[in-house]
């Protein structure tokens, strides 16, 4: 498995709209499709973007701690966010902040990057997070160096998925849909996945993207998406 970078990460959440709005006016993105079922933002549409799909709530935190964008000038993002947000800063070049009270979890990284508002890394709630890297390494992530804070996490493309101890769960309702990791080749990983003995969910073969979902480790869902020749998101 040989994932080039971290796609996406997508949410289920019941009031899509109003979290897109925040994006949009206060995160440097864009709508860059919407349908009846989602809608896709991001600052550049082929970086890391977030995905809000429709689905009855509430919706359980489950695995999921919270998202980051990284920024180029922390203080400035800062400034564009509205008055009164309560904005948690734990280490300096890091803010967290709540969007919506489904408990979408935004933060922002200050770090070199060519794009504000590209996705530095997507922290999650583990069982066992030190001995949770190797499983996401054989799934085609690679090693990386823990946090500022500690927190092992392994990286794709620039970007990374940091393990933090708790409790993930099987919620019925979680607030995670999936990670999307882009892939030159979706039929490998499909015949990976078979070598391997790793759980398929589904294959969804889209008019830009063709996709394999499997199931990671503590009911992660990981989408490996190929753009077709026909991507031409904006």
């Amino acid at each position: 498995m040989n994932p080039t970078k971290l796609d996406h990460i997508a949410y289920w959440v019941a009031e899509r709209d109003p979290i897109a709005d925040f994006l949009t006016a206060h995160l440097g993105m864009h709508v860059i499709e919407r349908t009846d079922k989602f809608t896709l933002l991001g600052s550049d549409a082929r970086r890391g973007k977030v995905t809000f799909f429709e689905a009855n709530g509430p919706r359980d935190r489950g695995a999921l701690m919270h998202v980051a964008l990284r920024v180029s000038d922390l203080d400035a993002a800062l400034a564009g966010l509205p008055d009164g947000l309560d904005v948690e800063r734990p280490r300096a070049g890091e803010a967290y902040f709540d969007v919506a009270a489904e408990g979408v979890r935004l933060g922002l990284v200050e770090a070199e990057t060519d794009v504000d508002y590209d996705l530095d890394h997507v922290a999650l709630l583990s069982r066992a997070p030190e001995d949770i890297v190797g499983a996401y390494t054989s799934l085609g992530f690679a090693p990386a160096a823990p946090n500022a804070a500690g927190a092992p996490r392994v990286e794709v493309g620039g970007a990374f998925v940091e393990f933090h101890p708790g409790e993930p769960g099987v919620p019925e309702r979680p607030l995670l849909n999936h990670l999307a990791v882009l892939v030159e080749s979706a039929d490998e990983h499909i015949a990976a996945a078979h070598d391997l003995g790793i759980e398929i969910d589904d294959v969804v073969d889209a008019p830009n993207t063709y996709a394999v979902f499997l199931w990671g480790p503590e009911h992660v869902r990981i989408e490996y998406v190929e753009h077709k020749p026909t991507f031409s998101l904006h």
